[in-house]
């Protein structure tokens, strides 16, 4: 419809994006590493890809997932909620984006009890 106003963004999806990081607080978690699993919500707008079907026009999804990759297995921090954040901005920076949610999962976290996952999740927009 001409003249509409679009009320939501549309989205890329990417889940599960997985790589070995260096991060947390104890010695054997920077020594030896584990799996960090990222999910990311990009928040965007089709209508100029959509118009042309032209992958230069959108953002690229395996760009994503490759830069996701590199600061996950880049310099170590403590904690996931540092890793969380440095990852959406990191995206916020490097793509053509207007927001990016973010959840980074820890699932091999020294946690002295049974447990399925622990996660962190974060928003940031332009």
């Amino acid at each position: 419809m001409a003249g509409s106003v679009r009320v939501r963004p549309d989205l890329i999806t990417l889940t599960g994006v997985t790589a070995t990081g260096y991060h947390g607080v104890l010695d054997f978690e920077r020594r030896d590493g584990q799996p960090f699993v990222v999910d990311t919500v990009l928040h965007t707008d089709f209508s100029a890809a959509a118009g042309s079907d032209e992958l230069a026009r959108t953002t690229s999804y395996a760009e994503v997932a490759e830069r996701i990759v590199a600061v996950v297995e880049g310099e170590p921090v403590d904690l996931i909620e540092t890793l969380a954040v440095r990852l959406a901005d990191t995206l916020l920076g490097e793509f053509p984006v207007d927001a990016v949610e973010l959840t980074v999962h820890k699932p091999q976290a020294p946690i002295p009890v049974p447990f399925g996952d622990v996660s962190v999740t974060v928003f940031r927009e332009r």
